[in-house]
């Protein structure tokens, strides 16, 4: 099947590495246009170019893709059907009904839930114990198309939401591959819409921790927020960020939502909300790197009854 890929993350990395495996023909790959990236702002390729590079395939990065000159490259591809992965981008009308089978999409949720530019995050974030990966006909809205195929996936306990996504997206590469290869016998269903639910882009603000919520649910949100936002707080004017943490037994009454309860050995213990308590086992401090709690105090001093989230 000649297939055009649009992708852009390394999540979407193992579906384009599927469909060369099972023999399509990639005519194209479309990804973002390389970006500035890290402390020296280097412009930097997104992974799917650099997979594409290495497996010689074109590739097409447009600044713009709701152009009339954009909609006629496209379709002179010629190709049966789009893919589209994480691309980044809302295709417009013309994308979707550029080839005969039209555009199919691979969202890492279990549709409807979750539409949107951060499913993995937000249902980690939302304490979710199942997410999981669909294949779609794409249509005119925010991930609203016919499903195609559909598997779940447990969420397991502890695992934040940068392994969870390399789990789905060799996932998202099998389901592929039976989506296309049984594309003249499967049935769309369509979504139960009064069931969605929202997963927006994320944003630097999400990440501040609020210390008056339960230690559980700050928790998932150190979980979900990674790579980015991440989560984090501020001591004396030092943005401090929480890599891993649990929840803490037993729960600590009396305590100050923020206030540092416990910073000695390797046990640096934080009060939260509803009367319970975070038990912190990676940090980092701004300037340094992520390190272990035990390390972190060797090196940083800080004391029982000092309140984080002031700075």
């Amino acid at each position: 099947m000649k297939v055009v890929f649009m992708g852009t993350p390394a999540a979407a990395v193992p579906c384009l590495k599927k469909l060369v495996e099972d023999g399509h023909d990639v005519v194209a790959v479309y990804c973002q246009p390389d970006r500035p990236s890290g402390r020296g702002q280097k412009l930097t390729a997104p992974p799917v170019k650099v997979a594409a590079e290495e497996l010689s395939l074109p590739i097409r990065q447009p600044e713009k893709i709701k152009t009339i000159e954009a909609a006629e490259e496209f379709k002179a591809l010629g190709a049966d059907v789009a893919v589209v992965v994480a691309y980044g981008r809302i295709l417009p009308v013309t994308f979707l009904n550029a080839f005969p089978r039209g555009a199919i999409n691979v969202h890492f949720s279990l549709l409807p839930k979750y539409r949107g530019a951060a499913p993995v995050n937000w249902a980690i974030v939302n304490g979710e114990r199942e997410t999981g990966v669909c294949s779609m006909k794409m249509d005119e809205g925010l991930d609203t198309g016919d499903l195609l195929l559909v598997k779940s996936v447990p969420i397991e306990a502890g695992e934040n939401a940068i392994h969870l996504m390399e789990r789905l997206a060799f996932i998202g590469a099998e389901i592929l591959s039976d989506t296309l290869a049984q594309i003249n016998t499967l049935v769309p269903t369509p979504q139960d819409h009064s069931n969605a639910t929202h997963a927006p882009i994320l944003k630097k603000s999400d990440g501040v921790i609020d210390w008056n919520l339960d230690a559980e649910t700050i928790c998932n949100r150190i979980r979900g927020f990674q790579p980015f936002p991440t989560s984090f707080t501020f001591l004396k004017e030092k943005k401090i960020t929480i890599w891993n943490a649990e929840v803490a037994e037993p729960q600590i009454a009396g305590s100050t939502p923020g206030e540092i309860v416990e910073a000695s050995g390797k046990s640096l213990l934080i009060s939260c909300g509803d009367s319970t308590s975070l038990r912190v086992s990676e940090i980092q401090i701004e300037g340094k790197r992520r390190m272990d709690v035990r390390d972190f105090l060797n090196g940083n001093h800080l004391i029982a009854g000092d309140i984080l989230g002031r700075n």
